[in-house]
This record gives structure tokens, sequence and C-alpha cells, in this order.
């Protein structure tokens, strides 16, 4: 390999000097046993960030109800992550899809394609509380959060 390959497969980056060396990675969420396209399929990362800001602003209102009176934004921003978490967990838990995913065809479900126990969805939620797991990705573009949790965002 000469100077110039070895600068060219470090500047487009790992996956793509791997796939130039022969590595089939598939589609996102091939190994998962999901389609590659329509209902069932992996949630793209853009709809999935969409639905988060979403529920985020729905959180913002509520907890802006909450604290109208004397609360400054410290205090609202302090009591959106706690409607956040309530909000994720309660919905999730039940419905398997928030407002904001809801909104943008998206659910979550198990990764055997049953929906998410009690304990894995508040394991979900604390973990997406943590925003660092929520966004490291594996090359499914799933987030760690929904990994350790064994949680799938997939498309309605």
């Amino acid at each position: 390999m000469d100077k110039r390959q070895a600068i060219g497969s470090w500047l487009s980056g790992p996956r793509a000097a791997a796939e130039e060396m022969g590595v089939d990675f598939g589609y996102r969420g091939e190994r998962l046993g999901l389609p590659q396209d329509g209902p069932g399929s992996m949630a793209p990362p853009g709809r999935r960030i969409a639905a988060i800001l979403v529920d985020w602003g729905l959180c913002m209102l509520v907890s802006y109800g909450l604290v109208a009176r004397g609360g400054d934004a410290q205090s609202v921003g302090n009591w959106a992550v706690g409607v956040f978490f309530v909000l994720s967990v309660l919905t999730v838990g039940t419905v398997g899809s928030t407002p904001g995913k809801l909104l943008l065809r998206l659910r979550v479900i198990g990764d055997r394609g049953d929906r998410l126990s009690l304990p894995r969805v508040l394991l979900r939620g604390v973990l997406l509380l943590l925003v660092v797991p929520a966004v490291v990705w594996d090359r499914d573009t799933r987030g760690l959060h929904d990994r350790l949790s064994g949680a799938i965002q997939v498309r309605i």
C-alpha cells in the first residue's frame, strides 16, 4: 500500500477501507433479522433524532406549566428531565412509542420482536438520560442504550 492509499483510507474512514478490501457489512438491521426497507426495518437516525427533539419539546412545555410561577430556566430544565423520564417509561412501556416516535412512525420493540418488560424500559430510560449511551452507536446505528436494554427502534 503506498502513501496515497494509506491517506485515502484514513480520510474515508475504517468502514470504507474495510469495504474496499472486500468486507460486506450488509444493510442496517440485517444482523438483527430485520427487513431492509419498510415497516419493521431499522429506524433511520434522522427520524430518531427528530422524535427525541419532539419529545423534549413536549417535556419542556409540560415542565414550564409545572413551574410557571416564579420558576427560572434552570428549574424548568430540571423538571423537564424528570418529565422526559416518566414520559419515556410510561409510553414505551405501554404502547411502545413516545409521542415523538408515534408522530414519526417509529416504535421500540424487544430484540426478539416482543414488547419490552418494565425492567428493560426502566434501564433504557436511565441510560437515555445519561446521554452518552444514546450517542454511541453500533454499525446498525443502534444506540448503546438500546443494545444494553435489548431494544430496537423500528419503522411502523
